[in-house]
């Protein structure tokens, strides 16, 4: 068992380090394509293919199929890549917010309020 790097270990976090890059590449690659209006067009058609033309695991493809940004970072995306997904299906940063925090986005929309309020 390989020794856990504590300046890694964030309660309630997944660090994008090298490992999540490694296993989150072709996740990552295939969002990355998203950029392309003729990609973002290709996977709406056919996500099942879309997905196979990247060779995206089975953790993968399900964090994809259930659109959890939680289960998408734990899948080795990075952060800035799955926006471009989440950007397909009209999802903003409150939605993807709301997701990592298990609220509404209407309770995350108020919690960002209430935080700015005490500035």
């Amino acid at each position: 068992m390989q020794e856990t790097d504590v300046s890694k270990t964030i309660p309630g976090t997944t660090p994008f380090d090298g490992d999540a890059a490694q296993k989150g590449y072709a996740l990552n690659k295939m969002c990355f394509s998203f950029n392309h209006k003729a990609n973002r067009d290709a996977f709406v058609a056919d996500p099942e293919a879309y997905m196979a033309q990247y060779g995206l695991n089975q953790e993968q493809a399900e964090a994809i199929r259930s659109k959890q940004v939680l289960a998408l970072i734990a899948a080795g995306g990075n952060a800035y890549y799955l926006a471009k997904f989440a950007g397909i299906f009209g999802l903003d940063m409150q939605d993807i917010g709301a997701q990592q925090t298990g609220m509404t986005k209407d309770e995350f929309k108020a919690k960002l309020v209430a935080a700015n309020d005490q500035c």
